[in-house]
């Protein structure tokens, strides 16, 4: 159900209400936006409130791109962290739990999400069921069941969503995408995804010390609905992504900017099989290295086609066409390997190239058939918030890219197993008992 500050009248929409009254208090007086304002002129009608909730780290980057609208709340539960966010945005109003924001503040139209992986769904679908907009920082969410479950809700509210995975606008994205669909090296059936993550502590166990709580940091509404642990320095900030009960680990973070593009220019539906590989992995802390093979049957006119993970150093072995003295980029990349050729890019869909050298030379590139994004990921996502064009990265896309990273986390647990996956049940055929991890239990008084 909508919020009453998201409508006017009847159900009006906030920003369409706002104009109708303005053109009623006018008369037949109609005064174009530039003679009001000034060059530049951005009516209020066409400014989105904004909030942000988990605004001390890649928060603070995101809001940092969407100053042309009004930030007029941000809530983070370390008050120390967040602290440089809230001395900038000084009119925003203050808060430590996200629950009591939406049903204080009325005026708020979207939400910027920003918080440790683990809190994403509860938060989104919150925000979502008061009739908000939401942005939602990758990976989406922490269980297979949340992705599907924000979708849903994205799809039943009908507001404007996007996860933060910003190399979806990126124009070498579409790049991709158009080389690929032109044949340019023929059927893939065979893509090598790697990066250097983690770049923070995994392979370790839970730390035995409890130190007091900093007096800055709500440390019952970080934990959300994770299990109760006592708190460490250890956890946050930022640390946490290497934590089982907070984050997804190297494979949930960067396959949102990896997996993405061989999943948007393959078409990728549900991974048949997955298997994986890892150093020793004790449950708590995610291993340090780790290979993730996924295996996708055949797609439209598409070929099957396995795809291999890498992270913690793993890479796959530099392909014969590179030049001799050229070599691969270590902090991340995708090769595609096609029955013509390769093509290989960087994290985000950047320096896509077909190799050899030679083939991209000559190479006579198609006509741009995919819409390019003009402005920031972000301000996409206000764009489509204010009726003007659609998000290029909405739930309906980012929940079933998220389901594929989160499925070869879950493989982790049964290293070297063939795990068979229906993807229409959302469940694993052949070992019933990984299917617990497609889901978690929440902690008294949270739910999703």
């Amino acid at each position: 159900m909508k919020s009453e500050n998201n409508f006017g009248k009847k159900g009006m929409p906030r920003r369409n209400f706002l104009k109708s009254a303005a053109l009623s208090a006018t008369a037949f007086t109609i005064v174009p936006r530039h003679v009001l304002g000034g060059p530049g002129y951005q009516a209020p009608s066409d400014t989105l409130n904004i909030a942000g909730v988990g605004v001390g780290g890649m928060g603070k980057s995101n809001l940092s791109k969407l100053e042309s609208e009004n930030i007029v709340a941000l809530c983070d539960v370390d008050e120390a962290y967040a602290g440089p966010v809230f001395e900038k945005y000084v009119k925003a109003k203050r808060y430590k739990d996200f629950r009591k924001m939406l049903e204080e503040q009325k005026d708020i139209d979207a939400v910027v999400i920003a918080t440790p992986d683990h809190t994403h769904a509860v938060i989104a679908k919150a925000a979502m069921s008061h009739g908000k907009h939401v942005y939602v920082q990758k990976p989406l969410t922490y269980t297979v069941h949340e992705a599907r479950e924000l979708a849903k809700t994205a799809e039943d509210t009908k507001v404007v969503t996007q996860m933060g995975n910003q190399g979806h606008s990126s124009e070498g994205a579409r790049l991709i995408n158009e080389w690929i669909w032109d044949g340019a090296i023929g059927d893939v059936k065979e893509v090598h995804v790697w990066t250097n993550r983690p770049i923070w502590p995994q392979g370790i166990p839970f730390p035995t010390e409890t130190p007091p709580v900093p007096s800055t940091l709500d440390w019952d509404l970080f934990l959300g609905p994770a299990p109760y642990r006592a708190y460490n320095p250890a956890y946050t900030p930022f640390k946490w992504r290497g934590w089982v009960d907070y984050g997804v680990g190297a494979l949930g973070d960067m396959g949102a900017h990896l997996i993405d593009h061989p999943n948007w220019a393959l078409k990728l539906g549900y991974p048949s099989v997955i298997q994986a590989s890892s150093t020793p992995f004790n449950g708590e802390s995610y291993p340090s290295a780790s290979m993730v093979t996924y295996e996708f049957p055949k797609r439209e006119s598409m070929p099957p086609v396995t795809l291999t993970w890498y992270d913690g150093g793993f890479m796959p072995p530099k392909p014969e066409e590179m030049e001799q003295d050229e070599a691969m980029n270590t902090t991340g990349g995708v090769l595609y390997v096609g029955s013509k050729g390769k093509l290989m890019h960087e994290t985000y869909g950047s320096n896509p190239r077909l190799l050899p050298k030679s083939k991209m030379e000559s190479y006579n590139q198609p006509k741009p058939s995919i819409p390019r994004i003009e402005v920031t990921h972000e301000m996409n996502w206000v764009e489509a918030c204010k009726g003007n064009g659609e998000a290029t990265s909405p739930f309906s896309y980012a929940a079933p890219l998220t389901e594929k990273m989160l499925l070869g986390v879950i493989a982790l647990r049964k290293p070297g197993q063939r795990l068979m996956y229906d993807g229409n049940k959302m469940e694993f055929t052949n070992m019933p008992e990984v299917n617990q991890y497609l889901t978690r239990e929440y902690r008294d008084n949270w739910n999703l």
